[in-house]
């Protein structure tokens, strides 16, 4: 579920939709949470889809570390990529704001984390990446690890609207972390390792 502050917008020709907050969502902020309603798909059922099906699989699904197509059932999977994204992913099913998001500002990720199954090449933003590969959490999950390092200690300190959705194993998980008693899980622990995966992170 997308967090309550947010719309679909039209945001470009270019883009098509997107997430938009509505509200001010401070750093810190659970901005997603995968819950009941989100549906899953083996790689075999998709298989099993018609082909126009399996197109719409390949553009609002993104991929667990099971290989298991997740498809969110709200405005969720409009969010669109960024490589300066305001949002990333969590080893604990949700998605944290990473930096202060203001209205009208689009809600992004990082399609880097989401176990893609084909390289392309997303909008030009002035980064040293031009281009989204499968195996980018094998290669910069050190990056994003840094960001959720810095960015986890605000998790108790702003209104949490959807921390009720995430799972009581996650939130004790998630809790232990804030008191010092366990290191944050990484994100490499979303990395999707198919049978064509060799790279070791």
């Amino acid at each position: 579920m997308m967090h309550p502050d947010t719309e679909i917008q039209f945001i470009s020709d270019e883009i098509g939709y997107g997430v938009v907050a509505t509200k001010y969502i401070p750093k810190g902020t659970i901005t997603w949470v995968q819950d009941e309603l989100d549906q899953i798909y083996t790689p075999q059922q998709v298989i099993g889809m018609k082909p126009i099906v399996q197109e719409m699989v390949e553009k609002y699904c993104f991929r667990n570390n099971k290989g298991e197509y997740v498809l969110c059932w709200d405005i969720a999977k409009y969010v669109n990529h960024s490589f300066r994204s305001n949002c990333l992913s969590t080893a604990y099913d949700f998605e944290i704001a990473i930096r202060d998001i203001y209205p009208g500002e689009e809600l992004t990720d990082d399609y880097g984390y989401l176990n893609v199954t084909e390289a392309f090449r997303a909008k030009d933003e002035g980064t040293e990446r031009s281009t989204v590969y499968p195996d980018d959490l094998v290669h910069y999950h050190k990056d994003w690890d840094a960001q959720l390092h810095e960015t986890f200690e605000y998790i108790a300190e702003v209104e949490q609207p959807l921390m009720m959705l995430v799972s009581s194993d996650n939130q004790k998980k998630v809790k232990k972390v804030l008191t010092g008693e366990e290191k944050m899980e990484s994100i490499i622990t979303l990395l999707y390792r198919g049978e064509k995966e060799s790279t070791s992170a």
